[in-house]
């Protein structure tokens, strides 16, 4: 149990009498690239962002290194510093530079010096090949670049977990592989991801397990080679065989 960073227990969400997720349950281990596919509106989205406490679940339990995260008393800055997220929509910061975008979070929640935050962004900024980059405003550099900031922006604040929510939907198809690039490389490195992705080939290559939900529940769940090359539950076929058919 030494390894298991994230466990979700019986979390459900609802929105009003609208039930978005029901009864999840899956652990993340330190190491796991974990890739959650599924149709849109099947609660992917809302299960990452439970995990990261942007909404609180209506019942269930999140815990972290075996301590639950959705009681009172829990500092939601400071484990999102644990538990960083990377959004489809790069959620950037308009009005400051790319270096600042990456220094903002390390002053303000880990209470680092400026000139420490800024060494450590450098760090993160060249890492995703966006070091060039650092005095541009966001308006200024493309949809991958801006991801690939996120993505550094997430590092610099030395996350145990990266959450990905859909980090290439918003992109032009021949930006994508360079934020998957990206990706692949942290896997490499030994990251623990949650990544919500249609992706197949990323799920099917990158990913350690896949979780297919369908409806709010998950559906199947297991290694890439079991889940999306022999699946078991009809539903999970009929998903994949969207895929197989482009």
């Amino acid at each position: 149990m030494a390894d298991t960073i994230l466990e979700i227990r019986h979390l459900s969400k609802s929105f009003g009498s609208h039930e978005v997720l029901k009864d999840i349950d899956f652990t993340v281990e330190k190491g796991d690239v974990t890739a959650i596919i599924g149709a849109s509106g099947s609660g992917k989205s809302t299960l990452l962002r439970c995990v990261n406490l942007l909404e609180t679940p209506t019942s269930g339990e999140i815990l972290f290194h075996g301590k639950d995260v959705t009681g009172r008393g829990v500092n939601a800055p400071e484990y999102r510093s644990h538990v960083g997220m990377v959004f489809q929509s790069f959620n950037l910061f308009n009005n400051m530079s790319v270096l600042e975008n990456c220094i903002v979070g390390q002053v303000k929640v880990l209470k680092k010096s400026k000139a420490e935050a800024r060494e450590n962004a450098m760090r993160y900024l060249q890492y995703v090949g966006m070091a060039p980059f650092i005095n541009a405003k966001p308006r200024q550099i493309s949809g991958g670049q801006k991801q690939r900031v996120a993505i550094a922006r997430a590092l610099a604040m030395g996350p145990e977990v990266l959450l990905f929510d859909e980090p290439t939907s918003a992109l032009d198809p021949e930006m994508v592989g360079e934020v998957l690039s990206v990706m692949q490389h942290l896997a490499g490195e030994g990251m623990t991801m949650l990544v919500v992705t249609h992706e197949m080939a990323f799920a099917r290559d990158v990913s350690t397990q896949v979780v297919y939900m369908n409806q709010g529940i998950i559906c199947e769940q297991g290694p890439p080679a079991e889940v999306l090359g022999n699946p078991q539950k009809q539903e999970t076929k009929d998903f994949l065989s969207r895929f197989r058919n482009n």
